[in-house]
């Protein structure tokens, strides 16, 4: 499942259940470069505090920012740009982005997009014979699905038939772990669709009474976007007027304007209805009934389409990959919406993750198709709790180890400890010991430099997760030639991706296993105790919470990356 969290639902629901100068460096492929000489950003806990809110253009802009100069905790992208990259190219580096799909035509993507040179296009041909046919940006392992069952959904549907009704006296032994299993999911199944029944039922409850006290307030002020101000100077109002700016009042808490926030409502009302309907169906088998490629035979690798986008004429469905795709490589100095982290970029779209859970069979055939087909960086903004085929998509990577590609991975948004919980996709045991040496699992950072450092909803852990990234309030590239905030910890790894992305660009002859160390080990990090999960009674040094106990900064891991070529 994609691990974003989107504005409104962390505005509503989380904040209430309602009451170092360089030298150059390499211009083309393989050219002798002088040594960079800058110096590393070094200690930052003497940094101040940042007092002052952001302005518009600081949130924008925020992942490029420079913590010592700016005060916000970004990836000095900026500051590598300007001083050390300046105008050098580097070579062009593939990023397979294995997502919901990509709006291809943005106009910050589509310069930057991947086209398979070998194929021709819509001709019904598989011209480079790599199997899958008229494969010219990528490839669409899902067809036309778009909404998806969570695993534990599906496994409760496959088991059905062995376990419903049965008591656990019944049982026999050679089934005992499947039925376990079973309950684990039945249980899961029975909180989370409780919990969406409940927060929808909340937002249908709130809007039902914002609305009727905004219609009553525009024709009062006969204005929609009235201000606190203009409420609390209301003389005398009647007990229903008193009623109503009561709530109007909590609602511009949350937004800038009612009307913002009851777009807000209105989405997290769509959003958690959309989960009703396809996330815990039960009754609806998605796969069988809309591809009809059997998810537990791993002999077929070529279904699906090259329909990058996806099947949705609005493209709702490629929101997630189009933002994801922006961060890592949005056009830069173009003059128009905003600039990725890295240039010199193309990027493969993959689109093997619905608004769902993903299948294993479709992340590794995704995995295999990007670096069969030369990617050296993936992007996996997803991940989920439970896997019926962990094995396969274990395979992928380490085939994907390899071949020299680099995987960097999201840690997922529910603010838990990835030593005491497992997630798919990434190279943990609960253990600590990796089975693959490609994998950077990425948790997310707030703007805030200090107690909040760590966005309220990001995984963390000591052995699985290995670098924190900015993650909260991304403004990136969506379909249509439009741009949004988003946040979650799948904008934190593309952010990271991109950083990658440099590194393979400007220094190919480093490894995937070197430019991971290089970014582990570049990074800025603090003794300061943060808060975990949201939660303030749960505290630990943010050194602590990560494998490197860092946070991704460009700036000093292209230093890094420069001694390590040589």
């Amino acid at each position: 499942m994609n691990f974003l969290i989107k504005t409104y639902i962390m505005n509503i629901l989380k904040s209430s259940l309602f009451a170092i100068s360089g030298a150059a460096l390499l211009v083309s492929c393989g050219g002798s470069v002088a040594p960079v000489v800058s110096t590393p950003i070094g200690n930052i806990d003497t940094t101040p505090l940042k007092i002052t809110p952001l302005t518009d253009a600081q949130y924008k802009n925020w992942v490029a920012s420079d913590l010592v100069m700016d005060t916000i905790p970004g990836m000095s992208v900026d500051k590598a740009y300007a001083e050390i990259i300046k105008k050098q190219a580097g070579q062009t580096v593939i990023v397979g982005v294995i997502d919901s799909g990509i709006d291809i035509e943005h106009e910050d993507l589509k310069n930057v997009i991947w086209t398979n040179k070998d194929e021709i296009p819509n001709n019904g041909k598989d011209d480079d014979n790599n199997g899958y046919v008229d494969d010219i940006h990528g490839w669409n392992f899902l067809g036309n699905i778009v909404g998806e069952n969570m695993e534990y959904v599906r496994i409760i549907r496959n088991l059905n038939p062995r376990f419903e009704g049965k008591s656990e006296a019944s049982i026999s032994s050679a089934d005992r772990a499947d039925y376990e299993l079973y309950k684990k999911a039945k249980a899961e199944f029975e909180k989370e669709k409780q919990q969406t029944q409940a927060q929808k039922a909340q937002y249908d409850q709130i809007l039902a009474s914002v609305t009727p006290a905004h219609a009553a307030m525009t024709k009062r002020f006969g204005k929609e976007d009235y201000t606190t101000e203009d409420l609390s100077g209301i003389s005398n109002p009647s007990a229903a007027e008193q009623q109503q700016i009561g709530v109007l009042t909590q609602m511009l808490s949350f937004g800038d304007s009612v009307p913002s926030v009851i777009k807000q409502l209105e989405g997290g009302i769509e959003y958690f209805g959309g989960r009703l309907e396809t996330h815990f169906n039960i009754e609806k088998d998605f796969r069988k009934e809309m591809l009809g490629d059997d998810p537990d035979n791993p002999a077929t690798k070529y279904y699906g389409n090259g329909d990058v986008d996806g099947p949705d004429p609005e493209e709702k469905d490629a929101k997630h990959g189009t933002h994801v795709a922006g961060i890592i490589a949005a056009q830069r100095n173009n003059g128009i919406g905003m600039n990725g982290v890295a240039n010199n970029v193309k990027i493969m779209v993959v689109r093997a993750v619905p608004d769902g859970d993903e299948y294993d069979k479709d992340i590794a055939n995704a995995i295999r198709y990007a670096v069969d087909n030369g990617a050296k960086v993936l992007n996996t903004s997803f991940g989920k709790y439970y896997s019926t085929h962990p094995e396969w998509v274990i395979d992928a990577i380490k085939y994907a180890d390899s071949k020299d590609v680099l995987i960097v991975n999201a840690a997922g948004n529910e603010g838990l400890n990835l030593d005491e919980t497992v997630v798919y996709p990434n190279d943990q045991t609960m253990v600590g010991a990796e089975f693959a040496s490609n994998v950077l699992t990425v948790g997310a950072l707030n703007y805030k430099y200090g107690s909040e450092l760590v966005a309220n909803f990001s995984n963390y852990g000591n052995s699985n997760v290995d670098v924190f990234a900015p993650g909260v309030k991304i403004w990136s590239t969506t379909p249509l030639n439009e741009y949004e905030y988003l946040q979650g910890t799948s904008m934190a790894s593309p952010a990271v991706a991109g950083v990658a992305a440099v590194i393979r660009s400007m220094y190919p002859n480093l490894s995937a296993k070197q430019v991971k160390e290089v970014i582990m080990n570049s990074g800025l990090s603090t003794s300061a105790s943060v808060i975990l999960g949201g939660e303030k009674s749960n505290t630990d040094a943010f050194n602590t919470i990560s494998k490197s106990g860092k946070m991704v900064n460009l700036y000093n891991a292209l230093i890094m990356a420069d001694k390590m070529s040589r």
